[in-house]
C-alpha cells in the first residue's frame, strides 16, 4: 500500500475535472488574442520579464509553467527552453511564434518530462489560476535538481478590485476567479513542498507607461511601507533537498476524528471518500445525540472500514467530541474532519504529508485562499474569520489565515503534551479550535497551513450561531492576549 491512497472517482473529482475543463476552454478562446492583449499591457509584461531575467541569466535551461504563447520564455534567451501549458490553442500559438523552443501540452499538476531537470523553473501569473497550487508545486519537484531556482511572479490580491474594473472597460485580458494568495501564502505552499524561499519582493505601483512619472513612482514604491501596495509580487526559491529526490514521508498511522450531530446525509460519503493515509487509517466517529439516524447509519457502515470506531458523546460541544475521539484514537497522527464535508476529505493527504515529511508540527486548514462555492460561507462569517485570524496571528506570533477551519492535524506525542498543559488556559473552548491553536503555540510547535477549497454544505444545517459564538470567540481571543502578553 502506498503512503497515501486516493479514493475512487467521486462527484468531487468530477467537479474538479469540470473546473479544469472550463479554465482550459477559457484560455483556448483567448489564445488568438493573447499577443494583442500583451501588447496593450507591454509595460507590465516588460517589467515582469525584467524581474525574472534578474534571476535567470541567458543561456540557462528554463522550464516555464503556464507559458501561454511563449513570449516570456523566449525573452529569457534560454539554451534549452521548454514551455508547458494545458491549453491546446495556447501551445499551438507558442509553437508558431517561437519554433526554436519546445512546447508541451500538459497539466502542471501531472506533467512528466521523463526525468529532465532544469536550471530554472518559472511560474508567471499562473499560480493564482491553478486548480491546486499545492499539487502543482509538488509535481514540479521532479523537474528540479538541487541547484534549481524557482521564480514565481503573481499580482497582489489588493489590486483585485482595480484589475476587475480595468477588465470591465476592456483594458485587460478577461480572467477567471483566482486564488487570494499573498507572499506569505506562496512561501507557505513552497515550504510544504520542501522549497526554501531565498528572496521575495514586489514592484510596480504605477502599471502604465507615463514618461518620467512611471520611473519615478515605481522607484519610490521600493521604499519600506509602499512595497505592500505594489502590483507585481515575486519570489525565488530553491529545493530544500540535497539528494536526487525529496525526502520520503515517514510511515505514520492515522486516526481521523469525525464529530457528528444530525449528519445522516453525509455519512455514506465520509466512508466512501475518506482516503487511506499511511500504513493504517482508523475513522473515529463521535456522535453528539443525533436525532436523524446518523448514529445508526454509521453503525451500519462500520464493517466497511476495518478499525473504524463509533462513540456516543457524553459531554457537549465539538471540542468535547474531539477530545473524546483523541482519547481512544491509536494513530501516530490525529486529524479532525468536519462531518458536513465542507472541507473535502480528498484534501486530507496534504495534511498527512505535512506531518509525515516534517514540514510542520501542527497543520491548520485555511478556507480563505481559493474562491468558494456560493453560500459556502456567509459574509459576516468570513469577516469574523478574517478578524480572528489577524488578531490571533498577532497574539501567537505565527501567521494564521483561518483560525476556525475545522480540519486540524497534530502528532499524538505533541497532543499528549498539549493536553497535559491544558490547565494553563483552562477549559474555555467549546469548539476546540482555540484550545489546540493556543496549546500548539505555547509548546513552540511549528504551525503550517494547508489551503482547502471550501464547499457549500449539501445536507443538514450549520451548528454555528454567528453572534452568540462570535462573542464567545472574542472572549477567547482576550484569554490568548492575557496569557501570551507576559504582562504582570
Amino acid at each position: 500500500m502506498s503512503s497515501v491512497e486516493a479514493p475512487d472517482t467521486t462527484a468531487f473529482a468530477r467537479d474538479q475535472a469540470a473546473r479544469r475543463a472550463a479554465l482550459r476552454d477559457h484560455f483556448d478562446r483567448l489564445a488568438p488574442e493573447r499577443a494583442a492583449w500583451a501588447g496593450r499591457a507591454s509595460y507590465y509584461h516588460e517589467t515582469v520579464l525584467d524581474v525574472v531575467r534578474f534571476t535567470v541569466p541567458p543561456g540557462s535551461s528554463v522550464l516555464e509553467v503556464g507559458c501561454g504563447v511563449g513570449d516570456l520564455l523566449s525573452g529569457l534567451a534560454p539554451s534549452r527552453g521548454v514551455g508547458v501549458d494545458f491549453s491546446p490553442a495556447m501551445i499551438a500559438a507558442a509553437r508558431a511564434r517561437h519554433p526554436h523552443l519546445e512546447f508541451v501540452e500538459a497539466d502542471a499538476e501531472t506533467v512528466d518530462l521523463e526525468g529532465e531537470t532544469f536550471d530554472h523553473v518559472v511560474i508567471s501569473d499562473m499560480l493564482l489560476l491553478a486548480d491546486d497550487p499545492w499539487a502543482e508545486l509538488r509535481n514540479l519537484r521532479r523537474m528540479c535538481h538541487p541547484s534549481t531556482r524557482v521564480v514565481i511572479t503573481f499580482h497582489n490580491a489588493m489590486w483585485e478590485t482595480i484589475l476587475e474594473a480595468v477588465e470591465c472597460v476592456g483594458l485587460k485580458m478577461p480572467s477567471r476567479p483566482s486564488a487570494w494568495l499573498t507572499l506569505d501564502d506562496v512561501q507557505n505552499l513552497l515550504g510544504l513542498n520542501h522549497f526554501d524561499v531565498v528572496s521575495r519582493g514586489s514592484t510596480m505601483l504605477l502599471p502604465a507607461r507615463v514618461p518620467l512619472l512611471s520611473t519615478l513612482v515605481n522607484r519610490v514604491a521600493q521604499l519600506p511601507g509602499l512595497r505592500k501596495l505594489n502590483l507585481i509580487q515575486h519570489l525565488v526559491a530553491r529545493p530544500r533537498w540535497t539528494g536526487e529526490t525529496p525526502p520520503a514521508p515517514r510511515p505514520l498511522t492515522t486516526s481521523i476524528i469525525i464529530p457528528t450531530r444530525d449528519e445522516l446525509g453525509n455519512v455514506a460519503d465520509i466512508f466512501a471518500r475518506t482516503p487511506q493515509l499511511g500504513p493504517r487509517t482508523e475513522l473515529v466517529f463521535v456522535d453528539g445525540r443525533s436525532k436523524d439516524g446518523t448514529y445508526e447509519e454509521i453503525e451500519r457502515l462500520l464493517p466497511t472500514r476495518p478499525g473504524a470506531k463509533l462513540l456516543r458523546q457524553t459531554g457537549k460541544g465539538k471540542g468535547d467530541a474531539v477530545r473524546a475521539g483523541f482519547e481512544v484514537a491509536t494513530g501516530d497522527v490525529l486529524m479532525i474532519l468536519d462531518s458536513d464535508l465542507t472541507v473535502p476529505p480528498e484534501d486530507l493527504p496534504k495534511f498527512y504529508l505535512a506531518l509525515a515529511e516534517g514540514t510542520g508540527d501542527f497543520v491548520n486548514g485555511t478556507r480563505l485562499v481559493y474562491p468558494m462555492e456560493d453560500e459556502a460561507m456567509r459574509f459576516l462569517n468570513r469577516l469574523g474569520n478574517s478578524f480572528f485570524s489577524v488578531a490571533l496571528s498577532t497574539v501567537l506570533g505565527q501567521t494564521l489565515r483561518d483560525t476556525l477551519c475545522g480540519t486540524k492535524v497534530i502528532g499524538r506525542a505533541e497532543y499528549m503534551r498539549l493536553a497535559a498543559n491544558r490547565a494553563y488556559f483552562g477549559d474555555f473552548d467549546p469548539f476546540g479550535d482555540f484550545d489546540l491553536l493556543f496549546g500548539a503555540a505555547k509548546l513552540g510547535l511549528k504551525i503550517v497551513e494547508v489551503p482547502v477549497r471550501y464547499r457549500a454544505r449539501t445536507y443538514g444545517e450549520t451548528k454555528i450561531h454567528r453572534f452568540r459564538h462570535g462573542l464567545l470567540l472574542l472572549r477567547m481571543t482576550g484569554v490568548a492576549l492575557r496569557k501570551f502578553a507576559f504582562v504582570r
